[in-house]
């Protein structure tokens, strides 16, 4: 499993940098977690959005769907070189919030799929398990399985510290998560301190922990050092875009 970072900041873009938004591929499928602001320009760099497979999103606040419409208006009016348009494209998005989840269906251009009818879902080459996190609106953190090699990949989303994202994150190889705030605003009702990313990378046995979301000032090294201290046994790193991890 390839894992690309095309945005990492939460809120609002900056500095030619977008929010959330993460390109994976495997066996030749290319599928998109989130499509926050600017994540259209950054994925091409490195896919035609016309490839892409399918899209998966947490929750429809506007840092994590704000190019879903410009993708879409992409899949319709773009042509290939061979003047074919793009085949509908599945976006798979939770029902809780059903005019929003409405949105990703595009009449000829995209199917919405809910993924909250069942515990786990099949997205190409992945099997995919749901969280419900602790946020103002619905939200779902995912732990993506490779099928073919076991490899796991979790992504909490955005979310306050809640406990059951440590069983969810368990013996993962890759965990990408929610680090908006600096060590000492812990059990914060939106989004999670660096030092409760640490404590899930730590208790649950995380190979990689790659702190996201992240706020737009402050030392960014002293946020990962922070999370470090509490997972001295995981690799802790910043987000960076274009960022490409190997799972």
């Amino acid at each position: 499993m390839r894992v690309i970072i095309l945005g990492y900041y939460g809120g609002y873009p900056t500095r030619d940098t977008g929010t959330s938004s993460y390109l994976l591929e495997s066996e030749g499928y290319h599928l998109l977690l989130d499509a926050g602001s600017g994540s259209l320009l950054a994925l091409e760099h490195h896919l035609d959005p016309l490839e892409l497979d399918s899209v998966l999103l947490t929750h429809y606040h506007h840092d994590h769907i704000a190019d879903l419409g410009v993708l879409q208006f992409t899949r319709q009016l773009k042509r290939d070189e061979d003047g074919n348009r793009a085949s509908i494209l599945p976006i798979y998005g939770h029902s809780d919030d059903k005019q929003s989840f409405l949105k990703t269906t595009m009449d000829e251009v995209s199917q919405g799929i809910d993924y909250t009818k069942e515990k786990q879902i099949s997205i190409g080459p992945f099997d995919i398990l749901h969280l419900k996190t602790l946020h103002p609106v619905p939200c779902y953190a995912f732990r993506i399985i490779e099928r073919k090699t076991g490899k796991v990949m979790v992504f909490t989303a955005d979310s306050g510290f809640i406990e059951e994202l440590i069983p969810l994150a368990e013996n993962a190889d890759l965990l990408i998560a929610d680090s908006n705030f600096f060590k000492g605003m812990e059990n914060h009702s939106v989004h999670m301190t660096s030092k409760e990313c640490g404590r899930i990378a730590n208790k649950a046995n995380v190979k990689t922990l790659v702190l996201s979301h992240l706020p737009q000032k402050g030392d960014l090294q002293k946020l990962r050092r922070e999370a470090a201290e509490e997972a001295p046994k995981t690799k802790t790193i910043l987000a960076e875009k274009n960022l490409e991890l190997i799972v």
